[in-house]
């Protein structure tokens, strides 16, 4: 590992002597935040942000959600398989980490369990943006993680300067013969825009360098093995890993100058396989479909005191069936409706703000013999307020949020929560050069129905799951500092966090029972050679803290080019305060990345170190350190009549490293990808 980080910074070094032989001028604009409740860029969050659009979206696209943002700081993805990938922010997931396309909530059910994917498409994302910090509590106070916005234009809000634009793609990606076409239409004229868009995906099995299953590991923390003497081990495949989706959405609005008016529809399907774990079982698949309907309405100066009034709607149809063997096992049903309003005040003085109101009504069910939750309505309302104010070289900023939920299941009387959740924070411009930002944020989160109230057999987690009634609402209280440099080229990062969350609600995995299928009894040990382990809803205070840091700085800036040195980390540490580790936190990274730009050429080679993580949890096995070597290229030809085409190649884990995911209740099952070579062109008109 130091050795390859050595000739990374030699290579660097023996650059550096031609740097500044002739200034380019090139300035790069701070990206302005489009989920922020008012206009401003990512310079001017006392938060770490982070935003991917254009060209570094394109290449950093991935199969999921997680895997489109597992690179960045902060950020892992907790795969499951190929299929599944749902963002990890700080060590914090599934419902501490809200999802959202276009400011709605996606409403899957990917927060109740880590084998359901998210139904969030990245290959049709036009921008993604992962916030934290006061600006979360417009979308859903449980966010302690933070907020990861797909932004994809299917609701025009614009009009288009043609009246026919958009764009084509295809990529190819060696690790799994993954083929992804995409392709949008949009354009408008005289007030009305519109929006086509559609994708296909399919993939074979996984390619990993080395066996897929951890034998050792597998076999101490699961004890469905146990009485396996030979486990069926592939070498350089992950099998059942396949899978296939499409969709597509349809949308229109009609803008003026008073406003606008819009709706869309999406519909998307995804067939994805539960990695094998060796026992020679039944394959395990996931069919699921969704269709979502979407309202956006805005009116521009619709009171003496607003500037802006906004309302959007969202009913989503969303049906998930587990396939054992071919046949349905159990199937998902959630129906929710979403409704947003907010109004933007006008400035009172020197401070600008937004307050709104947002309902989430739900009917979830949970359908088949191995149905582990009962069918329940979730009703989910919400009041919230962000207020701004910039004093001379200054900025504060508020946020608060009030909500009621219900949680009103078949088989138990009603659950009914309150959380109250709050957030301040402090932006101090210490000179053009040096930033200083200070946030305090109280959060509170009402427990899911299925911590409350799962209680049977999941066979794509391989568990008998068990929830706690009982469990209280999360108290979370985190204090992050920032400092930020910029000058010349070079620019630098560092965040701290503090996070202590009382009643931390976890999936512990019991070490004194077991579950016996053919008896369906729970047993001290093992009689038979059909035994899961149990994984139970607890609850007890936690501490999470960590750090994310970057340095940038150019080494070359010429007539030749310009070449960027960039050096990373992030760490995130999840202890419980009576003892013993959080289960499944990422592992501190580090690394370094030269990137060189020329006109329409870029490229860049990275390289990562993840230690291992020896903190797994009790009765979790630890992964050993990994390095994650990546190469990137991408160029953008000369207009070809009126069509942009941008080239690009990326290949991924050079080194063929079989690395386990921390984060990943399927580690010791399905390691991550292995050396891959990824083609793709994409022509915009």
């Amino acid at each position: 590992m130091n050795k390859s980080i050595a000739i990374l910074f030699l290579s660097a070094g023996a650059i550096a002597p031609t740097a500044y032989a002739e200034d380019t001028n090139i300035e790069e604009l701070d990206a302005v935040i489009v989920t922020a409740p008012f206009e401003k860029t990512a310079e001017k969050s006392a938060h770490p942000i982070t935003v991917l659009e254009d060209q570094a979206l394109r290449t950093k696209i991935g199969q999921t959600i997680g895997e489109t943002l597992k690179n960045e700081l902060g950020i892992t993805s907790q795969s499951f398989g190929a299929g599944v990938g749902t963002p990890v922010i700080r060590g914090q997931s599934g419902p501490r980490v809200r999802v959202m396309q276009n400011g709605l909530g996606n409403n899957d059910i990917s927060g109740l369990s880590p084998d359901h994917a998210n139904s969030v498409e990245p290959i049709l994302a036009e921008r993604i943006e992962v916030l934290r910090g006061p600006s979360t509590l417009l979308y859903g106070s449980g966010a302690i993680g933070g907020v990861v916005n797909v932004i994809d234009n299917r609701i025009p809000e614009t009009l288009p300067d043609k009246l026919i634009g958009g764009a084509a793609e295809q990529r190819y990606d060696s690790v799994s013969n993954e083929s992804a076409s995409t392709m949008k239409l949009e354009g408008g004229n005289r007030g009305i825009a519109y929006h086509f868009d559609g994708f296909a995906r399919g993939h074979d099995n996984v390619y990993i360098g080395g066996k897929a299953i951890d034998e050792s590991a597998a076999r101490a923390t699961d004890t469905s093995l146990a009485g396996i003497s030979i486990l069926d081990n592939p070498n350089g495949v992950i099998n059942n890993s396949n899978g296939r989706s499409e969709g597509g959405s349809v949308g229109m609005s009609f803008i003026g100058q008073s406003g606008l008016i819009g709706a869309a529809v999406n519909q998307l399907n995804n067939n994805y396989g539960i990695p094998a774990d060796g026992s020679g079982g039944a394959p395990i698949r996931i069919d699921m479909t969704q269709t979502k309907y979407d309202l956006k309405g805005q009116l521009k100066n619709p009171l003496p005191i607003a500037n802006a009034l906004r309302y959007k709607f969202g009913y989503t149809d969303y049906k998930h069936v587990e396939l054992d063997d071919g046949v349905p096992a159990t199937t998902f049903l959630n129906e929710s409706f979403e409704n947003r309003i907010e109004l933007e005040h006008k400035p009172v003085g020197l401070m600008k703000g937004l307050l709104g109101f947002q309902s989430v009504n739900s009917q979830f069910a949970a359908l088949g013999e191995e149905a582990v939750v009962p069918r329940s309505d979730i009703d989910n309302y919400g009041l919230f307020l962000v207020e701004s104010l910039a004093l001379d070289n200054m900025t504060y900023e508020l946020g608060m949020r009030g909500e009621s939920v219900t949680i009103a299941p078949e088989t138990h009387s009603d659950f009914s929560y309150a959380p109250l959740s709050g957030s301040a924070s402090a932006l101090w411009d210490i000179t053009d050069q040096h930033q200083l930002s200070l946030a305090v944020t109280h959060s509170e989160r009402a427990p899911q129905v299925q911590e409350l109230l799962s209680n049977g057999v999941h066979e794509a987690t391989r568990s008998y799951e068990r929830g706690n009634a009982n469990l209280k609402e999360e108290l979370s209280n985190n204090l992050d500092l920032g400092y930020r440099y910029k000058a010349d080229g070079m620019t630098a990062q560092l965040n701290l966090f503090h996070n202590w969350v009382g009643d931390y609600i976890y999936q512990h995995r019991s070490d004194s029972a077991v579950f016996n299928k053919d008896n369906e009894r729970f047993e001290t040990a093992c009689s038979t050679i059909a035994c899961l382990p149990i994984l139970e809803s607890r609850q007890t205070d936690a501490i999470f803290k960590g750090f994310e840091a970057q340095l940038t700085f150019p080494l070359m800036e010429n007539h030749y080019g310009l070449v960027d040195l960039n050096l990373f980390g992030d760490y995130t540490r999840g202890e419980f305060t009576n003892g013993g580790n959080v289960p499944r936190m990422p592992p501190l990274r580090y690394g370094v990345q030269l990137s060189y730009d020329n006109n329409d050429w870029s490229s860049n080679i990275r390289l990562t170190r993840g230690e291992a993580q020896t903190a797994a949890g009790d009765n979790e096995s630890n992964t050993t350190a990994f390095l994650l070597l990546n190469l990137g290229a991408q160029y953008r030809l000369a207009n070809l009549g009126k069509a942009e085409v941008m080239l690009f190649a990326n290949a991924k884990n050079l080194l063929d490293e079989n690395i386990r995911n921390s984060t990943s209740y399927l580690r010791n099952f399905a390691p991550e990808p292995g050396r891959s070579a990824e083609l793709g062109i994409r022509v915009s008109l």
